[in-house]
C-alpha cells in the first residue's frame, strides 16, 4: 500500500515559507519521498501502518493552507504513468565551430 501526501501551502511570508519547509522536513524524515513539489509518497507495509503514519501527518498538518493524505494499492501504484517533458534543443542554425578575426 502505498501513502500520498500532497499539500498546497502559502509561502508569502517568512513565517509561512518555514512552516512550509518545517512540513517537508517531516515528510522527508518520516520517509516519504519526494514524487513532485507538493506530493510525497511512501510505501507502508500494511493498512495499519498507513493508518500510523497517517496520524503522524495529522499532528503536523501547518496552520495555513490544504493537505490532501490518500491511500493507492501496490497494483494501482504499478500503474501510475510518469511523462516528463523533453529538454529544448539548441537551435540547428549555431556555427560548429567558433570563427576568430
Amino acid at each position: 500500500m502505498w501513502l500520498f501526501v500532497h499539500f498546497d501551502l502559502p509561502t508569502e511570508t517568512k513565517k509561512d515559507r518555514k512552516e512550509y519547509s518545517k512540513f517537508r522536513k517531516f515528510l522527508l524524515d518520516d520517509g516519504f519521498k519526494m514524487i513532485q513539489y507538493s506530493m510525497y509518497a511512501r510505501h507502508c507495509s500494511s493498512r495499519e501502518n498507513a493508518d500510523v503514519h497517517k496520524k503522524r501527518v495529522k499532528t503536523k498538518l501547518p496552520p495555513l493552507g490544504q493537505v490532501i493524505v490518500f491511500e493507492i494499492t501496490d497494483v494501482q501504484f504499478g500503474r501510475l504513468e510518469f511523462f516528463y517533458g523533453q529538454k529544448p534543443k539548441p537551435p540547428s542554425n549555431l556555427p560548429k565551430q567558433l570563427e576568430l578575426f
